[in-house]
């Protein structure tokens, strides 16, 4: 590529100091307002050991660095946590931007045909690894995402996510009704397949798998109780699926389970509410409902592109923060419309305009990064630059285009320049991607190299 690379570093103890303009959230500002924010002007990242080490101004900590550390100069860009993208559908990358209809029957003219070929595993594998190269180019460093039902297809995703050292959420899709013959498995296949997917991946590295009915109706009452029995057999599995996308999909739900109270209550029947289940789109639902996510521990998707692309609603994030549920932001690639966490935080700020909701930049970056992290329940290990916590982040380039860089000069606040960052940027603003400190995307590698004196990173 002539305007960056993906780096392969070698593994390496050497530690890291990154120096840069560094924000990152220490709650939801929405909860602690500018306490929830910690921010240094000129600051200084250690890393050692892939792991954060040490922050704090570039001042203080710089004469306390030993001859062994590197130190890498970004001063200029902005320095945050590595973006967390909590649904994506890996095997739609291709379908991406197909004109027209809304769920059901985009579903039926795109997504079956193209989940079809992920059958070829060849194919899986080209895909998986384009897949994870557009998510770093784009500052996202963990990701939720689907497979297909094709357990090749999710040997290949966390192959290539392995190799990048991603940490990566994944699980083949369960669907044993209405989709093609080609499509579907069996309740009792898609469960075994799943158990030796799980045996073979599940806490490797950072790879951990997830429990995946593609959602309510395509599987049935075997299939949704297999799954529960899953997702509670191991205790530290994920679970991801959509509830409440489209208002025809709710309307199909309640004659397939018309005993059920709500399309929620379906999963909830099953076993499939808790921590670590994470729910896309989540727009028809009732207080009830909402409830019930808040008291389970259950996580909601924001998926703004997606659900404006299909016409789908508006997600009401307000009356998720009322009720202390826990939300994260998606993609939701390929019914949504960009791999950027930034174009993606500008159309949940459109949205929530929409609903008569506000979304201040402080918020949205927090949902990009802690909460989305807070959402899988991984906040422990990432989201933010608390010391021991896994070195993932992104720098971001107050000057990327010329368009930014004229805005950038007429702000005064940290505020108002995040805000042009989510409004403005794409991923052109990623000047590079770092996972466990090391840098895997570099835009103009050649140059930051020479400047940083990194010996080739």
């Amino acid at each position: 590529m002539s305007n960056g690379r993906f780096s392969s570093t070698p593994d390496t103890d050497t530690p890291i100091a990154i120096r840069a303009e560094i924000v990152h959230f220490l709650s939801d500002p929405a909860y602690s307002g500018d306490a929830a924010i910690e921010h240094f002007a000129d600051g200084l990242l250690l890393v050692r050991d892939g792991r954060v080490a040490a922050l704090g101004p570039a001042d203080d900590l710089l004469s306390q660095l030993g001859r062994d550390v590197v130190v890498i100069d970004h001063r200029g860009k902005l320095l945050m946590p590595g973006f967390v993208d909590t649904h994506v559908h890996y095997a739609q990358t291709d379908m991406i931007a197909s004109y027209g209809e809304q769920l059901l029957t985009w579903l039926e003219k795109y997504t079956f045909p193209t989940e079809a070929r992920f059958a070829d595993p060849i194919h899986a594998s080209q895909v998986a690894d384009f897949f994870c190269d557009e998510l770093l180019k784009n500052g996202t460093t963990t990701a939720m995402a689907f497979a297909t039902v094709h357990p090749g297809s999710v040997d290949a995703l966390f192959q290539a996510a392995q190799s990048r050292r991603m940490r990566m959420i994944a699980g083949k899709v369960l669907m044993d009704r209405h989709c093609p013959d080609w499509l579907r498995d069996t309740a009792a296949q898609g469960d075994a397949d799943s158990r030796t997917l799980i045996e073979r991946w599940h806490g490797r590295d950072r790879l951990t798998y997830a429990v995946t009915p593609r959602f309510a109706p395509t599987s049935t009452e075997e299939q949704m109780r297999l799954a529960g029995r899953l997702f509670a057999d191991f205790p530290d599995l994920h679970l991801q699926s959509h509830v409440a996308e489209n208002r025809g999909e709710v309307a199909w739900v309640a004659e397939l389970y018309p005993d059920a109270r709500s399309y929620l209550d379906v999963y909830d029947r099953f076993g499939q509410l808790g921590p670590r289940a994470i729910y896309a789109h989540c727009i028809w639902l009732d207080d009830a409902d909402r409830q019930r996510m808040a008291d389970t521990g259950t996580a909601m998707s924001f998926c703004p592109t997606s659900n404006l692309f299909l016409g789908s609603g508006l997600f009401d994030l307000d009356r998720a923060h009322a009720l202390g549920i826990r939300v994260g932001l998606g993609t939701d690639v390929g019914g949504g419309t960009s791999f950027s966490m930034l174009q993606t935080l500008n159309e949940a700020y459109k949205v929530l305009q929409l609903a008569g909701q506000g979304l201040s930049a402080e918020r949205a970056f927090y949902l990009a990064t802690l909460g989305g992290a807070r959402s899988l329940y991984l906040d422990d290990r990432i989201g933010n630059f608390a010391i021991g916590k896994e070195a993932d982040f992104v720098v971001l380039d107050p000057q990327a285009t010329p368009l930014i860089a004229r805005r950038i000069a007429h702000t005064r606040t940290l505020s108002e320049r995040l805000f042009v960052l989510m409004m403005l940027g794409d991923d052109r603003t990623i000047a590079a991607t770092y996972l466990l400190g090391r840098p895997t995307w570099i835009r103009g590698a050649e140059a930051i190299a020479q400047r940083s004196g990194s010996a080739g990173w």
